[in-house]
């Protein structure tokens, strides 16, 4: 038994993780949390010194559990937390969460990737990750703020890249699409109100 643990340690952890988030993400959506931002906020800052904390294992929740819109609660950190806070809490959990992500992927492989997105999504792509150019186009992706991140993140767990260089393209590339996003809709939001 103790070999079993020790062979299947990761897999334990990931299923573990897995199960946590998936409710966590399913109680938070049941509750509105994401409905508007005045519930978000209220919802973060209700934890005092803790509000970073919590927001960024929502962050976290809403990689690993695509029913929450990441979007928002990217633009949501930056609107309760300022843009420099915003965005570091935002780096943080988006990185962490993507490379988490990764070994779910890895563990449960292809039929985690198909129950989350559906097998339409997954056709559209299936075959990039056979192709030598697949890191190029995953780099590419991971760095404009347009691209379906979460789901590809998953789908590359599915391939033959190490974790070393999946985690170095997350690093490096996602930096510059959550500032664009965030304060693109930051600054747009901003210039809303101002005009109302």
């Amino acid at each position: 038994m103790k070999q079993f643990f020790k062979k299947n340690l990761y897999n334990i952890i990931a299923v573990i993780v897995l199960l946590i988030l998936t409710v966590l993400g399913y109680l938070g959506y049941k509750e509105g949390l994401f409905n508007s931002i005045d519930t978000f906020r209220d919802f973060i800052l209700s934890y005092g010194a803790w509000a970073n904390i919590i927001f960024m294992l929502v962050q976290v929740t809403q990689i690993v559990v695509p029913i929450i819109p990441g979007g928002l609660t990217t633009i949501f950190g930056v609107v309760i937390f300022g843009p420099l806070w915003g965005f570091i809490y935002n780096y943080i959990s988006i990185c962490f969460g993507s490379m988490l992500v990764f070994f779910i992927s890895r563990t449960f492989g292809k039929s985690i990737v198909l129950n989350l997105f559906g097998e339409d999504t997954f056709d559209k792509y299936k075959h990039k990750i056979k192709d030598k150019t697949y890191e190029k186009f995953f780099a590419w992706a991971i760095l404009l703020p347009i691209a379906p991140d979460d789901f590809l993140c998953y789908l590359t767990g599915l391939s033959d890249m190490s974790f070393k260089k999946f985690s170095t393209i997350i690093l490096l590339c996602k930096p510059p699409s959550i500032f664009l996003y965030s304060m693109g809709w930051a600054m747009g939001l901003e210039w809303i109100v101002n005009k109302i």
